[in-house]
């Protein structure tokens, strides 16, 4: 299956358990990778024969700045389920959900979770 790539998504949302994540916000990070048959859309040229990234992409800044969900695991999944509802050509997506600035005492990267959802058949 091919594959539509979009890495390093950044957004400022109001997510975590803590009263201080949802007054305060941080950064998240989102990679997405969409699985779809890109066969038609190589041989015509025709973006009506893709999935728009730029759609996918509002989806994500929609969930990531307006929502707001206490855990990762949240987000990531209603972000999957829109996605899947809203483009057809969208057969499996996998998501990662970076918090590079989580209220952990310690030195880190990032903490984060990854999904991956298919269509059902």
């Amino acid at each position: 299956m091919d594959k539509i790539l979009m890495k390093n998504l950044s957004f400022y949302g109001f997510h975590g358990v803590l009263q201080e994540e949802n007054k305060l916000g941080q950064k998240f990070i989102i990679d997405a990778v969409l699985h779809v048959d890109l066969e038609e859309a190589c041989n015509s040229d025709n973006v009506f024969d893709t999935v728009s990234y730029a759609e996918v992409y509002e989806i994500i800044q929609y969930h990531v700045t307006i929502k707001q969900y206490k855990l990762l695991e949240a987000l990531a999944e209603n972000i999957a389920r829109e996605i899947l509802k809203k483009h057809k050509k969208v057969q499996e997506i996998e998501l990662t959900i970076k918090k590079p600035e989580a209220p952990v005492n310690g030195i880190f990267d990032y903490f984060g979770v990854e999904i991956r959802r298919k269509r059902n058949a």
